[in-house]
């Protein structure tokens, strides 16, 4: 099987990566994402945006912030947003009234008229509530509490909304004092009826979005760019196609797709590759933030990964012992074995293994094992009387141990002589050699026997199901923090000894 390489062609140079370019396309692919997000927001936020000001949530404090002037005015119509027919009537009333209030005063016929035409198109704009069709029936009911609450301070609850507009829109009451009641309005109910409006349908039967029109150019540089980099990346790398290329910068995909016409919802998507890029290009660091997440994802999952793991392992080796795998491993024949060095692997083992022996490990332990020898040696003859009544007669009690002693050194030195030999006889290598090949032959003949064979797998199948018992299948006691902690330690000790 042909193994991938990621390794630079040898027929293609390997260029320099280019930062000043990852940036310069990590800050469009920002760009790109603060459009998409400020589409995303746009309706939610548009009464923000028309009115430079917005109210802290669960009070009653307004905050004031410098808005874009006509931001409003020129985006409104990417989304299809256009002026409510009824409420701006209702506006251009209130502003006839003005200039005829201005011109021939608040007691004049025109001024009554307009009065009386206010209090109908206020009682209009309660009953068909043309809020509704923008979702803004809060508004509609926030209007009608300011005006509930204006005209009757002191029970403002007990009157209707219609009541309290026919109230306001009266000679006799905003003759008390026209100016501030006309400023009060102005701010606190012209303001929010002005941020009704109307929001065309598409065909498609949608709410009218032009975003598309603004997307499309970071869509087709994304596009280019993606091939480019892909066809780049093909032709630097040996053993990765154009389309291994593509799955490879799989993120670079949700740059160039039109969410401007399909699946508009899902823009902020963007964040995942403009956040990428940022990282690539050095811009910002988020080493810290994929370790600690890597981290927490392991660590919540290690009991349960590691006791899939030797469980799946455990149950492999129980049916490899049910199918006969491991007689037949124990029973295959040296004409199967495959020599990949022309090295006998075994033979030299053996005799690495014997000049380990020699060197070192005899030399170390040669004392343990006279006295070892010399003790079996004076245990077993001890057992004889003629032995028991030599060590008893005077003067003659300590020559049977140094007997023994000089026996146990003899052995081994007898012993190191042979190992040496056999390091140095060729023959005696290869008697070696056919002495391990009979003990595996022996094997062999004693795993055919069909009863011994079937014993064996039966014992080793309860061994192995024991051990999942015991190990496997224990419910994990240590928590996935301490597991976590430990390894930081463990990181931390090798980073001081390094």
């Amino acid at each position: 099987m042909a193994v991938r390489s990621l390794t630079p062609a040898p027929s293609v140079r390997p260029l320099r990566k280019n930062l000043w370019l990852e940036r310069m396309m990590a800050a469009i692919a920002t760009l790109n994402l603060v459009l998409v997000l400020f589409d995303l927001t746009y309706v939610p936020w548009r009464d923000f945006w028309l009115r430079g000001k917005f109210q802290i949530p669960l009070t009653a404090i307004t905050v004031k912030v410098p808005t874009p002037p006509q931001i409003t005015r020129w985006y409104d119509p990417i989304k299809g947003i256009e002026p409510n027919r009824d409420t701006q009537a209702y506006l251009e009333t209130v502003n006839d009234f003005k200039q005829i209030v201005s011109q021939s005063g608040l007691r004049s016929a025109e001024a009554q008229r307009e009065l009386a035409n206010l209090r109908q198109l206020s009682t209009e704009m309660i009953d068909s509530n043309p809020f509704a069709l923008a979702d803004k029936s809060g508004t509609l009911e926030k209007i009608k509490n300011r005006m509930r609450d204006r005209v009757y301070p002191d029970k403002p609850r007990k009157a209707s909304a219609r009541q309290a507009f026919n109230l306001f829109w009266s000679a006799d009451y905003l003759s008390q004092n026209y100016q501030r009641e006309m400023r009060w309005f102005d701010q606190n109910v012209g303001d929010l009826i002005r941020t009704n409006y109307y929001r065309s349908i598409s065909e498609s039967g949608d709410f009218t979005n032009n975003f598309a029109l603004i997307d499309a150019p970071f869509v087709a540089l994304f596009l280019l760019e993606f091939l480019a980099r892909t066809f780049w990346l093909s032709r630097r790398y040996t053993g990765v196609s154009w389309l291994d290329a593509m799955v490879w910068r799989w993120y670079d995909i949700l740059l160039f797709f039109p969410f401007g016409v399909l699946f508009s919802g899902w823009a902020w998507l963007r964040v995942i590759p403009t956040t990428i890029r940022l990282h690539q290009a050095q811009i910002i660091n988020l080493k810290r933030v994929r370790d600690r997440s890597v981290e927490g994802f392991v660590g919540s999952i290690s009991n349960e990964l590691t006791e899939v793991v030797l469980l799946q392992t455990v149950d492999q080796m129980q049916a490899a012992i049910r199918r006969g795998d491991l007689s037949r491993v124990l029973a295959a024949t040296s004409s199967t074995r495959i020599d990949i060095n022309n090295v006998d692997e075994i033979a030299e083992l053996t005799d690495l293994f014997i000049n380990l022996t020699v060197q070192h490990v005899l030399p170390a332990i040669q004392p343990q094992l006279v006295a070892l020898i010399s003790q079996s040696v004076d245990t077993t003859l001890s057992q004889t009387p003629g032995y028991r009544a030599l060590r008893g007669l005077p003067g003659v009690g300590q020559v049977p141990t140094r007997i023994n002693d000089r026996i146990a050194e003899n052995l081994l030195n007898s012993m190191n002589t042979a190992l040496i030999t056999l390091l140095q006889d060729d023959k005696l290598r290869d008697l070696v050699k056919q002495l391990i090949q009979t003990i595996g032959m022996s094997y062999q003949t004693g795993l055919k026997n069909h009863a011994l064979s079937k014993e064996i797998q039966g014992l080793l199948i309860d061994l192995l199901e024991e051990f999942k018992l015991s190990y496997v299948q224990r419910p994990g006691n240590i928590p996935p923090e301490n597991l976590l902690e430990e390894v930081r330690q463990l990181r931390s000790g090798e980073s001081k000894l390094r």
